[in-house]
């Protein structure tokens, strides 16, 4: 019927108000008008949906659009409406109507007025639905989130794989068509090996570029530290629209009150939520009532909101395709949107802890899913090119443009010509059966219960690579696929193979150079935080080791130890938020009135002289407000402890023990507070104990009670006598 170009575009104009297709539009909707079965890979914001709508409405009968959320579908429904000013042109059929609304929405179906219905694949198992659609005339039916049918995909979804048994069900020959934004070579074969397309499909790819999108990881620090760098990355963006995801429900409650307190409108959304409270808090997002979101992956899927700014990984996700599928949410309206990420190695260890009950199957396959996000996070590479890599497509890090933290911030690179030669050699020698870890630990010499139990010890490559850590291992790998040497083995589960080049290389090994990957392991103890870019953001590493020096320098002037002076926190603090007046100084964590009198002066001229020397744009009006913390009476105990009350006793009044309420007593001073207990101290301890562990203190290197207890517990010193004395000293020294 509309088989010419002129046609189609008409077509567009009229019923969406568009003068061009995007990208392969075009081509898919002739695809879908011929009756082909059609397969599209197309990134969220590529103009998805129009390929199933416009056929639609252009063909006679209505098209099933198989949706796995209620959200999604209504959403769909009130567009489409939009853009005929007719209500019966679409509708949804789910749990949500009653029977009196079914009535209707099949009466308009079988009358020819609705030329798409979106349904569950639920919906579609009930027998009477069944028969339904058997009397209607379907022209087509359209699968939408298609990666849901596959195990390899990152929301795989049971149901989806009776799909084509349904289909089946009402008449065989109905054309199908297929449709996801994130879909790996694995996950595209599974779709249309289940839906049982045909060897003649249609597909069509479109690039998964994201060019507007800007991705970036930070090392994930302390609960405050991280909430602060999120508070402060949002504040660049005021009045913005924005989503945070996190894995567990308490966490989302937890953010959305620090950013409210913090004066950014946001809310919590978690399936923990009644469904009313959810559909307000969507409702008044896309209305912009509020700003930010702060997630489960719960939400997200059902929202076509095209402003979204910036989106944000309080956790790091499972898998690559979970990560592209959300950072997606951001710019779909062409203009830039920030992805960021926190990663931490501790929260890998947190989600591989979870995967232990599952079944062997779906653990193994998590965990492979989660080595690729963990390559991701760690890697010094383009970050683009490495998201394009793993969905097939090819890429230059030249052609990213900055537009990723690695690429604005390069690492230096290293030659490894002939490291990578011994990877590469090594992959052929285990005959390319195994997957990046033990090939690691078989380069490295690492002697584990698998190098054992296949004798992989006693082959002569085994330690090839021993002058070398892990991480460099890691990295030769990591780099040898993104350079196409090697490459996973989709159908065996992910073992590395040699391509041809990989070959050529071990034969004749060419000049290769790469940077190392981020060692994360590390960053979380924080010896060493990566400088990333955004407005004072993240730690200044340059500051950090002046301010270190600075400390040292000083610490020897007022023959203190420089733990004493400043904390490491608050290092990390002042190399991130640059203070350079006296009220600035109170905002850092863990200094108080007096220790910013005290210490204070020559750091504010340190940091002051080094904004002025590097143009440094400092965020001046940031307060990091805290919200209050009802669990922990604070102010009950600073005050029982003005008014000299025991310590058994305040314990007593907050039903603590005494060792928790000392624990409390620790982080009030950790946090600035001077607290005076010689009193109590007076009244229970003996002179010499109290006045041997300050002694201690003065002269250690950290403030660990643990460490105090190790070098005073031959003199029956007790961890209780040693955290209280602790109390006494960072009152009176460090406060």
């Amino acid at each position: 019927m509309f088989n010419t170009t002129l046609d189609l575009q008409a077509s567009l104009k009229e019923n969406f108000g568009f003068d061009q297709f995007k990208s392969n539009q075009e081509a898919i909707i002739q695809s879908v008008m011929e009756g082909k079965n059609t397969f599209v890979i197309m990134p969220t914001g590529g103009g998805k949906s129009l390929c199933y709508q416009l056929p639609a409405i252009l063909q006679p009968g209505t098209a099933i659009v198989i949706s796995p959320l209620i959200a999604l579908m209504k959403n769909q429904v009130d567009s489409i409406r939009g853009y005929s000013g007719n209500n019966e042109v679409a509708h949804f059929l789910n749990s949500s109507l009653n029977k009196g609304q079914m009535t209707q929405v099949k009466a308009d179906i079988m009358a020819g007025k609705t030329k798409l219905l979106f349904v569950a694949p639920e919906t579609l198992t009930k027998d009477e639905n069944i028969e339904f659609f058997k009397q209607a005339n379907v022209s087509f039916v359209a699968v939408d989130e298609a990666h849901c049918i596959s195990e390899w995909g990152h929301d795989f979804r049971p149901e989806y794989r009776r799909i084509r048994i349904m289909i089946d069900a009402i008449n065989e020959k109905i054309p199908i068509m297929a449709l996801t934004a994130t879909a790996t070579p694995k996950v595209q074969s599974d779709i249309v090996k289940n839906l049982q397309m045909g060897s003649d499909v249609k597909t069509y790819m479109s690039s998964f570029n994201r060019d507007n999108l800007f991705y970036e990881i930070r090392p994930k620090l302390s609960k405050d530290q991280t909430a602060k760098s999120i508070v402060q990355f949002i504040k660049t963006m005021p009045d913005q629209s924005g989503i945070i995801y996190v894995q567990a429900r308490k966490t989302t409650e937890e953010i959305a009150k620090i950013l409210a307190v913090n004066g950014i409108k946001s809310a919590p959304y978690h399936a923990g939520l009644d469904a009313k409270t959810r559909s307000r808090v969507q409702d008044d997002f896309l209305m912009e009532e509020i700003d930010v979101i702060v997630a489960t992956i719960a939400f997200g899927m059902g929202i076509d909101k095209p402003d979204v700014r910036f989106v944000i990984h309080y956790d790091i996700p499972k898998s690559i395709e979970n990560y592209y599928q959300e950072t997606g949410r951001g710019g779909r309206d062409g203009l830039g949107g920030k992805c960021l990420a926190f990663y931490s190695h501790k929260d890998i260890l947190k989600l591989e802890k979870f995967l232990r009950d599952k079944p062997v199957s779906e653990r193994e396959l998590s965990a492979q899913l989660m080595e690729e996000i963990i390559a991701y996070s760690e890697t010094s590479s383009c970050r683009r090119q490495f998201l394009l890599h793993y969905f097939g497509e090819t890429f230059e890090a030249e052609d990213c443009g900055n537009m990723c933290d690695n690429c604005k911030n390069p690492r230096a690179r290293l030659s490894v010509k002939d490291e990578m030669q011994v990877a590469l050699s090594a992959v052929a020698a285990l005959n390319e059966r195994h997957m990046i870890k033990p090939l690691v630990e078989f380069i490295s010499g690492k002697a584990t219960k698998e190098m054992k139990d296949f004798r992989m010890d006693r082959h002569e490559l085994f330690g090839s690579g021993k002058g070398k850590d892990e991480l460099f291992w890691h990295s030769v790998m990591r780099h040898a696929i993104l350079n196409d040497l090697i490459y996973k083995e989709i159908e065996e589960y992910g073992v590395l193979k040699l391509s041809e080049a990989g070959r050529a290389f071990i034969d004749k090994p060419t000049e290769i150079s790469i940077p190392l990957n981020r060692d994360y392991t590390h960053e979380d103890k924080g010896s060493v935080i990566t400088a990333v870019s955004g407005k004072g953001a993240a730690l200044d590493n340059t500051l950090m080791n002046l301010l270190k020096d600075l400390r040292k320098s000083e610490a020897k002037r007022k023959e203190v130890q420089p733990w004493v002076v400043f904390s490491e926190p608050s290092l990390q603090d002042m190399s991130t938020f640059y203070p350079i007046t006296f009220d600035d100084m109170l905002k850092i964590s863990g200094v108080s009135k007096g220790k910013a009198e005290r210490y204070g002066r020559p750091f504010l001229q340190l940091i002051k002289e080094y904004v002025e020397e590097n143009n440094i744009d400092r965020p001046e009006d940031f307060v990091m407000k805290q919200v209050a913390d009802k669990s922990k009476d604070k102010v009950t105990i600073i005050q029982s402890i003005d008014r000299k009350m025991p310590l058994d006793d305040i314990a007593e009044t907050l039903k603590l023990s005494l060792e928790s309420l000392v624990e409390e007593l620790n982080q009030i001073v950790d946090s600035g507070t001077k607290l005076n207990i010689n009193y109590y101290l007076e009244d229970n301890y003996d002179d010499d104990v109290v006045e041997e562990i300050f002694d201690y203190f003065s002269e250690a290197e950290t403030d660990s009670a643990i460490d105090a207890l190790k070098e005073l517990q031959e003199d029956d010193i007790t961890i209780e006598e040693i955290s209280l004395v602790r109390i006494k000293f960072i009152t009176e020294m460090a406060n």
